[in-house]
């Protein structure tokens, strides 16, 4: 599909500088602009990169002036904030590839189940007994959708996620592929055969409105309960979320980090890749833990920054981490000295 200039310049209420009728089809970054693509300019660092970009429209600020002479074949659009314009074309791009409005004769829904309008089924989806999927949900190939359990509208599950019975999915989330939802806490008790017997796990998962999963991620269903994950939290690829955790409003977690379980966690808290977490502890909010920490206790002072394992006070972190990296020197000096008392 192609737009004009004139037409972006309408949407994004800029003005155009150039042929108004010029047309793209694509989009690319500036340094990589191609002939029929859209690009933008909103960091000075890449300011030398329109003066020989290939792109035939790029949005630019307002103030912006060009110290060099620009591509003949170049459109600019004006705009008050370009990285803020460029992402609502993303956004508009993203949402004309996206499928139709349909249920794939390949899907199966059970009789029992209820879907809303305008909801898209992609081939081999499974809906299971009692289950509901809200109206504007887009559920991609081969996932599945436990009985009884809820998918909020506008949500978008991508192919091969679970989610599994039971669980709520909320309004506006979006669930990327190989997501599993609800599936069993890690619960087991050893017996007087010196083995470890299954503890049923009967609870369940509650993802609350706009929480994103990145792609194999796994939020454990409760003992009892509910797995709570607040409005607003965004959870990136490879994260174990354990049975009964709770994860407070807006918090962001980066990838491969482990929660373990009934653990809770504050709101607006920031977690670096690679922490670990153990379980029945609590983090206040506003915490931030770097990456690769890990944390053995409870944080109660809300907006601490914590490093390290055993995590602590990052100021404390780096004070000591001074004195390890000088560690060698030290020790040298030590055996100097021990050889002058003992010579």
């Amino acid at each position: 599909m192609q737009f004009s200039a004139a037409q972006i310049a309408g949407m994004l209420q800029g003005s155009v500088e150039g042929d108004a009728l010029q047309l793209v089809s694509g989009l690319s970054k500036i340094e990589e602009g191609k002939p029929g693509t859209l690009t933008f300019l909103a960091n000075p660092k890449y300011t030398e990169h329109i003066y020989n970009t290939g792109a035939s429209i790029a949005i630019v600020a307002n103030d912006f002036h060009a110290e060099n002479p620009l591509p003949a074949t170049l459109t600019l659009i004006r705009v008050s904030e370009p990285y803020a314009c460029f992402a609502k074309l993303l956004e508009a791009y993203h949402q004309l590839r996206q499928p139709k409005v349909a249920i794939s004769d390949k899907a199966h829904v059970d009789a029992s189940a209820i879907v809303e309008e305008n909801v898209y089924l992609g081939e081999f989806v499974t809906v299971g007994e009692g289950a509901r999927i809200a109206k504007g949900a887009r559920i991609y190939p081969n996932c599945y959708i436990g009985p009884y359990s809820v998918v909020g509208e506008n949500t978008v599950i991508y192919a091969g996620a679970r989610v599994y019975n039971d669980c709520v999915v909320g309004a506006n989330c979006t669930l990327h592929s190989g997501v599993i939802i609800g599936s069993d806490g890690f619960g087991f008790a050893p017996n007087s055969e010196n083995n470890y017997q299954k503890v049923p796990q009967i609870g369940n998962v509650i993802l609350e409105d706009h929480v994103e999963v990145g792609s194999n991620t796994t939020i454990d269903r409760a003992t009892l309960g509910s797995t709570i994950i607040r409005k607003g939290v965004k959870l990136d690829n490879l994260i174990q979320v354990a049975h009964n955790v709770e994860i407070g409003e807006n918090t962001v977690i980066a990838a491969q980090t482990g929660i373990a379980g009934s653990t809770r966690i504050g709101r607006n808290c920031m977690i670096g890749g690679q922490v670990g977490i153990v379980g029945h502890i609590s983090i206040a909010d506003g915490t931030k833990i770097a990456a690769q920490s890990g944390v053995a206790k409870s944080i109660t002072e809300p907006d601490t920054i914590v490093q390290g394992s055993p995590a602590f006070r990052i100021l404390d972190y780096k004070k000591s981490y001074i004195g390890f990296m000088k560690l060698p020197e030290l020790m040298h000096d030590l055996a100097q000295l021990q050889k002058k008392i003992e010579g």
